[in-house]
């Protein structure tokens, strides 16, 4: 998270917007799949410019249209303040500088947007209250404290009731979870104790998290696991399978999250959401135009029962990037915002036993595969295996060679196997699929690696047998130049 000027946009646009409020507007449909989930609060867009009448505008400037359909307000970033009471920052909206707190707290009171989320509440769109986000300073000691904060929670933002608002009498969606740090500690406690008093009441409520993709995610693996939630924000960005690899089937791993939406889950009908950076300068990496993420989005709704829609950090951006948000709504409803039709199992079975070259392609167990490199193993949900979930898929495959259909993977190369590649190097950057030399065998690697010893603990090589080439480099290659934003299991947060 980044700091920005202090700068806010008329709040007059509150009441203009609430004076187009339409009566009997649609409400938010989860099951769909084409919903835009787009986090609004920090003003990422201020971040990086300084062009001030661009900043992040009142919430109901996001909701004069149909484009959004969930607004996470972003963030609690402080969970023990002053006064042992949360802390809210809405960066240029509403802060520290320009804005009370609750007598005793360090907690603001932002109750001129009262009116801002009603309006957007009666156009249909859900309004959640996000905790969490990078450079936050939360986590619980123990269940029960978590469970006491969840009461918090409860009457300060949502159904409950208590002297300090910050909304006013505006009642919140749900909560989103955005934990970066912190370990996971109480997470589960936390949320059992509001699904508490959401069973019963007058309203709907809805729990989403936001993991890093790179599964499991370190802080919220564990609690979504254990707990139900309604909805994921994958954060596709920041991170080494983001959408700058959706065509590399060793990066990008949407199939991996959709195993998990439909067999490790509480919540078997969960949605996944591809999250995405509404602009080059919203994220580190992972940023696509518009016809790229569209392409993205209509081919991942296509391939997995899950998929849910977009997530994307955040409005400022979006709305500067040419409605961004809009031209991904547009892609989604035009490939249909309800029902799936699984595709067909196309591709050869699996045949147990056989190795397959990279890039090769099997179903099995409900799903079309690929092979990240010489694949000898099973396919399998684990993130570090030899294999992709490209599609889920049904009926039935055909029939795969009854033998063995490559040679690596372990067995012996062939002489020459080694013609021609480089002796490893510990300087050297290293991708997926490049070849080196060690020790006289040929090793393969399975991601992004620097200093990991071939055979060593780290794992991340594939051991492709011993050389028998004359051929073979002595020399060490000149060191690859890591990119800007190396391919590594990154904690990389929003802007």
């Amino acid at each position: 998270m980044v700091c920005i000027p202090f700068f806010r946009a008329s709040r007059a646009l509150a009441v203009f917007a609430a004076s187009l409020a339409a009566a009997g507007v649609a409400g938010f449909d989860n099951t769909r799949y084409d919903n835009v989930a787009i986090y609004w609060g920090q003003n990422s867009y201020g971040a990086t410019h300084t062009d001030v009448a661009n900043y992040q505008k009142t919430l109901s400037f996001y909701c004069q249209d149909d484009a959004i359909d969930v607004i996470p307000i972003a963030f609690i970033n402080k969970f023990y303040g002053t006064g042992n009471a949360p802390v809210l920052d809405l960066a240029n909206i509403c802060n520290t500088t320009i804005d009370s707190t609750f007598p005793g707290t360090g907690l603001l009171d932002c109750s001129f947007l009262e009116s801002d989320i009603q309006t957007c509440q009666s156009k249909g769109k859900v309004l959640t209250l996000s905790l969490g986000g990078g450079g936050a300073s939360v986590g619980f000691q123990s269940d029960s404290q978590a469970e006491a904060f969840a009461d918090t929670i409860w009457n300060d933002f949502l159904g409950g009731s208590s002297s300090t608002r910050p909304f006013g009498n505006a009642v919140l969606d749900g909560v989103d979870l955005d934990i970066e740090s912190g370990g996971s500690t109480g997470y589960a406690a936390f949320i059992t104790r509001l699904r508490s008093y959401f069973n019963g009441a007058s309203k709907q409520y809805y729990i989403t998290g936001a993991p890093q993709c790179v599964y499991p995610d370190a802080s919220l693996g564990a609690v979504i696991n254990s707990v139900a939630f309604d909805a994921i924000y994958v954060q596709f960005y920041n991170n080494p399978c983001g959408l700058q690899v959706f065509n590399s089937s060793s990066g990008f791993n949407f199939g991996i999250w959709d195993i998990w939406a439909r067999t490790i889950s509480p919540n078997p009908n969960v949605k996944v959401y591809v999250g995405a950076p509404a602009s080059s300068t919203a994220a580190g990496s992972g940023y696509v135009d518009a016809s790229t993420l569209a392409n993205i989005l209509t081919t991942t709704r296509k391939r997995f029962p899950s998929f849910g829609g977009v997530m994307m950090w955040d409005a400022s951006q979006a709305y500067e990037n040419n409605r961004y948000d809009l031209a991904a709504k547009n892609a989604l409803v035009a490939a249909g915002g309800t029902g799936f039709t699984f595709p067909a199992c196309s591709a050869q079975a699996y045949v147990q036993g056989n190795d397959y070259p990279g890039n090769s392609q099997v179903s099995y167990n409900g799903y079309i595969w690929e092979a990240k490199w010489y694949a000898s193993t099973t396919p399998s949900n684990d993130p570090n295996g030899d294999w992709m979930p490209i599609s889920a898929c049904a009926g039935n495959a055909p029939s795969g060679p009854s033998s063995s259909t490559s040679s690596a993977g372990g067995s012996t190369p062939t002489s020459g196997s080694c013609g021609g590649v480089a002796a490893w190097s510990s300087s050297s950057v290293y991708t997926s699929g490049q070849q080196v030399t060690y020790n006289g065998q040929l090793w393969t690697a399975k991601w992004w690696t620097q200093g990991d010893t071939p055979g060593g603990s780290a794992g991340v090589w594939t051991d492709d047998g011993a050389c028998s080439s004359s051929k073979r480099e002595e020399v060490s290659p000149e060191a690859t130049e890591a990119p800007a934003h190396p391919l590594k299991p990154s904690r990389f947060f929003r802007f």
